[in-house]
């Protein structure tokens, strides 16, 4: 809490002009969608300032263009809450409300925030998660051992690793689509689009 309230009051440089969110960044999409896609946290002057989930940062950026050109996005851009995006079949929501010291939360931050995920978990029943990341791919398998006896290290999290989960759900892991692995190419952006579109066809 003292992070984000901390980073909305400093601010960065080229965002001076912005009311900053600072607050927990709720999920955003369709509630209705049988896809739910799952990241880690608010990016500090992404979800932080914008109050939306994946809006104003690199990540954003990368993930929207791709979401656009695989027809789950009315639009390649996420920039604020007012720019006209509309998600389709298609929820988005943080594992973590809150953004943390250097996008490396702890096991307490994630405890305490796990019901606000749990109670979106409920409402939403997604078809399938697609858990971007090894810390939203864990806090999805954590969500399931509330109800059924699983170990998180018998599901290894890799990119287009699939498991078929006792609940129901298809928990579907993938590289976050951070800068770090856009950059060095761990994460291409035909790699998410071959992805996506094996997504598209498993809902239909």
């Amino acid at each position: 809490m003292d992070f984000r309230t901390k980073i909305a009051r400093e601010k960065r440089k080229q965002f001076r002009d912005w009311n900053y969110w600072g607050k927990p960044v709720p999920g955003y999409g369709d509630p209705n969608g049988n896809l739910l896609i799952v990241g880690l946290a608010p990016a500090a002057h992404g979800g932080n300032r914008t109050a939306r989930v994946f809006t104003g940062d690199k990540s954003a950026d990368f993930l929207m263009k791709c979401l656009h050109h695989a027809g789950l996005a009315n639009q390649p851009n996420s920039d604020a809450v007012d720019d006209g995006l509309e998600l389709k079949y298609t929820f988005m929501t943080p594992v973590l409300k809150c953004v943390p010291p250097g996008d490396k939360p702890t096991s307490e931050e994630l405890k305490n925030c796990s019901g606000y995920f749990q109670k979106e978990m409920e409402l939403l029943k997604p078809k399938i998660i697609l858990a971007l990341g090894k810390i939203a791919f864990d806090g999805c398998l954590k969500y399931v051992r509330r109800d059924f006896d699983l170990k998180v290290k018998d599901y290894p999290f890799g990119h287009d690793k699939i498991y078929a989960m006792p609940n129901g759900f298809i928990l579907w892991g993938c590289y976050h689509p951070s800068p770090r692995n856009v950059n060095t190419g761990r994460m291409t952006f035909d790699m998410m689009i071959e992805l996506l579109e094996k997504v598209k066809k498993e809902l239909s």
